[in-house]
């Protein structure tokens, strides 16, 4: 391996990263796979290119590598007999992030990806190490800052917005600074950007985006791509928090043909979360970008076809199949729904507020808005487990955070989180007030007023960034006037709660299920999330096999959601 691999998450893991597969495991791998050959000088992958898959060589010497800003070649690793090129991009046919150059001549066995997630699949153990290295790849590739580079003064809300979406979908991305980086400027002098245009996006494949959105830029980076029109899924899924990934592996490794949607990122509200410590199996918690993406990950293996970002803007049911439009103007047929889109973050109720959104005042901390606050006073809103989990990340980073409730947190918050925040010198906890003032220029915030609730006092605090964890509202307007049946307070109704004779989960219309937040009375956890995930697979199989089109299993008893 090439010692400018950065050596952090990965120091002492080069095995697993870039193991070697004996004789007889290539021979059981043959059937998957062509034998191609190659002659030196090739380039056998170029990044930007998609859909290799897997290459296992069984002759001669291959350099991974990646230009940098400057063009510069650097050396990844070079692979030899018994090595196997590739990341996790390969599962689904993504573009490659590197490229591949053949040091000599040599052959290998190419395995595109629909018959790599079959490896993963028929060979329990020999899957399990394949899988395991090209995650730990792509966490090498995210660390080395591989993939787009973004140019942009770290502050700016377009900056801001770009790195949020690529590290919540888990694509690696190098970020330049013009006024701190001269390789930043010399690309913004090359292609002769005016600095109030910033960001720029250079995308591997050599394109170049003037501040993009969200979807352009994950199409230039292949993230997302068309939908076949005529083709006719099990289930498709709309939200890839914990709820609609739980169905989506379920539904995928039992067979069923699936399509997952997100307008934004996988993962949710969970996947923002900096740390859950209540999920059943990790005793000393664990991230929920690091959960989901454990998650997104298994629904890949399985051939889950993902759509992120892909907005579904209408529900077209009554049909056979059902149809989603799109908001690209595409449109996707399948016989059963799942409606998964969780909630929308609350905003509060203060003047001004969005002239600071996206720059100082956010609705989730991760890492990233968490170096923004590194030796620096922030308020957090907020008295649920979200808002304590927050504070206690929040106060790892900032100079001081003040804690912001209605009421007692005892009343609203897990009693590990208050006894932790008690203990923590820098949080100063103000119970029975709410935000009444911002203020700042150009969207950096300077100070927030608070206000007393009971007796009108206001104090004036010196805050640079404020967080609200106020709750969340359910995600339903888009399915106005599908004649689905929503509680008072907009959630979905389902079971018996939304008429006789409907399966669990299901809604008033027939082939249409919801879980997670979005469901009426939903327990608004991880787990009961992902229970919820699994329960309405089993209902999708006896709607199914009702209808005549589900396999053998969905004449069976429902089993307990687990």
């Amino acid at each position: 391996m090439s010692e400018s691999l950065t050596r952090t998450t990965l120091d002492g893991r080069e095995e697993q990263m870039f193991p070697r597969l004996t004789a007889l495991e290539i021979d059981r791998l043959r059937r998957f796979g062509e034998l191609q050959t190659f002659n030196t000088g090739d380039m056998l992958v170029r990044a930007g290119e998609e859909g290799h898959g897997l290459k296992i060589l069984l002759s001669g010497q291959v350099e991974i590598l990646q230009h940098d800003q400057t063009g510069r070649r650097i050396s990844i690793v070079t692979h030899e007999t018994g090595s196997f090129m590739g990341e996790l991009a390969q599962l689904s046919g993504r573009p490659s992030l590197v490229n591949a150059e053949a040091l000599t001549d040599g052959e290998f066995i190419s395995i595109a990806p629909d018959r790599l997630r079959a490896v993963l699949v028929a060979e329990a153990e020999l899957g399990e190490r394949i899988m395991r290295a090209l995650i730990l790849r792509r966490v090498g590739l995210i660390e080395r800052g591989a993939g787009p580079i973004i140019v942009g003064v770290e502050a700016n809300g377009d900056v801001l917005r770009l790195v949020n979406f690529l590290r919540r979908n888990g694509h690696p991305f190098l970020r330049l600074d013009p006024e701190t980086d001269t390789c930043g400027q010399a690309l913004v002098d090359r292609f002769h950007v005016d600095e109030r245009a910033l960001p720029i996006v250079l995308c591997p494949s050599g394109k170049l985006l003037r501040n993009p959105g969200e979807e352009q830029l994950a199409r230039c980076l292949g993230l997302v791509g068309p939908i076949d029109p005529e083709k006719l899924f099990d289930v498709a899924i709309i939200g890839t928090g914990p709820a609609g990934l739980a169905t989506a592996v379920y539904a995928a490794s039992e067979g069923l043909s699936v399509l997952a949607l997100d307008c934004r990122s996988f993962g949710g509200q969970a996947g923002a979360s900096s740390r859950i410590e209540n999920y059943l199996g990790f005793p000393t918690g664990i991230s929920g970008m690091a959960l989901m993406g454990r998650a997104y990950s298994q629904a890949q293996k399985f051939g889950v076809e993902m759509a992120i970002p892909d907005e579904a803007i209408r529900l077209h049911c009554g049909n056979d199949p059902c149809k989603l439009e799109l908001a690209n103007g595409e449109e996707v047929q399948a016989r059963s729904i799942v409606i998964a889109s969780g909630a929308r973050y609350r905003r509060l109720e203060v003047a001004d507020l969005h002239l600071f959104e996206g720059i100082s005042v956010h609705y989730w901390a991760s890492p990233l808005e968490g170096d923004l606050c590194a030796d620096n006073e922030v308020a957090l809103v907020g008295g649920g487990n979200s808002a304590g989990q927050a504070t206690v990340y929040l106060a790892s980073k900032a100079k001081k955070v003040t804690l912001v409730a209605r009421r007692p947190l005892s009343r609203t918050m897990s009693s590990y989180l208050v006894e932790r925040i008690e203990s923590l010198p820098n949080v100063d906890v103000v119970i029975g007030a709410e935000v009444a003032g911002l203020e700042g220029e150009e969207g950096k915030l300077s100070a927030v007023t608070l206000r007393n609730r009971a007796s009108g006092e206001e104090q004036r605090r010196e805050i640079s960034h404020l967080f609200s964890f106020i709750g969340a509202e359910p995600n339903t307007d888009w399915l106005a006037g599908t004649g689905i049946k929503l509680d008072p307070r907009g959630f979905v109704l389902t079971g018996s709660d939304a008429g006789d004779d409907h399966y669990p989960l299901g809604t008033s219309r027939r082939g249409i299920f919801a879980i997670g937040d979005v469901r009426s009375g939903s327990v608004k956890r991880v787990a009961a999330a992902v229970g919820d995930g699994a329960q309405v697979v089993a209902a999708i199989h006896l709607y199914l096999a009702a209808a005549g089109e589900g396999p053998i299993i969905a004449a069976q008893p429902m089993p307990a959601a687990v």
